[in-house]
């Protein structure tokens, strides 16, 4: 593999892996870019790779809701605007103090309070049990600590341009490159921070799966739709962080825009009554 450079870094630290079709996938160490080497082999007794893009395509779509769902949603959303929940009077200035220091310049001014406060708050979005992340705090101390942290948010958000968000979200949460990322910042911690910046694309539900109601539930119980396990290296916890956030929001966001209130709707609609198949 020496001989290999990678066309985005042109680095020669890089890994090949072997795929169904006698060609190679190469992966890059440093900047995370994959391409695939030689020619494949046709065999139609192996399966095809599944890339990204084959594999997004197959993700269910707002498309699968069944009519009679749609119509039962559509009642419900009805009652529960009806109530006219209040909206949080916190959130807005957190998120707006939030998504300025989460910008490049912000970022290296934040201070180590601030990301310890961020991390524990329950406002914008609920991480729920911080008790890892303070321990691996506490044991980092407040300056290192607060420069992992730093380094976590950045490659998040402004990662190589070569690597798709969910990509990067999927490194962080998996660890999957040697010294990446802070112990027990990962999927609830990096989806609040995503919240804060794009407010109009996230919702506040920060778990694909949970017992009290991930994306993956919240899909199956409000709109009888079935998504994927978390498949590592195939559905990969990015992506179906990603992918079913944007399900939903197109689901039920147009009817309401506010994602907090979209969120609490949510998790009022799946206590509700499904629908029996006719």
């Amino acid at each position: 593999m020496a001989l290999i450079n990678c066309p985005t870094c042109s680095s020669e630290d890089i890994n090949g892996t072997p795929q169904p079709d006698s060609r190679l996938l190469i992966h890059c160490n440093d900047c995370g870019h994959e391409w695939l080497r030689g020619e494949a082999r046709r065999d139609p007794a192996r399966p095809a790779v599944r890339t990204s893009d084959s594999l997004h395509a197959s993700f269910p779509t707002a498309a699968d809701v069944r009519p009679d769902v749609r119509e039962r949603v559509m009642l419900l959303t009805s009652e529960f605007l009806m109530d006219r929940p209040e909206p949080d009077p916190d959130v807005e200035a957190y998120r707006s103090r939030y998504a300025a220091l989460f910008t490049q310049d912000g970022l290296r001014s934040a201070t180590p309070e601030q990301l310890l406060h961020f991390a524990n708050s329950t406002t914008v979005a609920d991480p729920a049990n911080m008790s890892g992340f303070n321990r691996a705090w506490k044991t980092a101390g407040p300056d290192k600590a607060a420069t992992q942290v730093r380094a976590t948010i950045d490659y998040l958000l402004f990662g190589p341009e070569s690597l798709a968000l969910e990509d990067r979200f999927t490194h962080l949460v998996e660890g999957s490159k040697k010294g990446l990322g802070f112990p027990s910042f990962k999927e609830s911690l990096l989806t609040k921070v995503l919240c804060v910046v794009e407010p109009e694309r996230f919702l506040p539900v920060v778990k694909y799966t949970a017992a009290a109601g991930g994306k993956k539930e919240l899909a199956k119980l409000v709109f009888d739709l079935d998504l994927p396990p978390v498949e590592k290296g195939a559905y990969t916890i990015g992506r179906l962080a990603v992918w079913s956030n944007d399900l939903l929001r197109s689901l039920v966001g147009n009817d309401i825009p506010d994602l907090q209130q979209a969120a609490r709707f949510l998790q009022w609609a799946k206590a509700r009554p499904a629908m029996s198949r006719t």
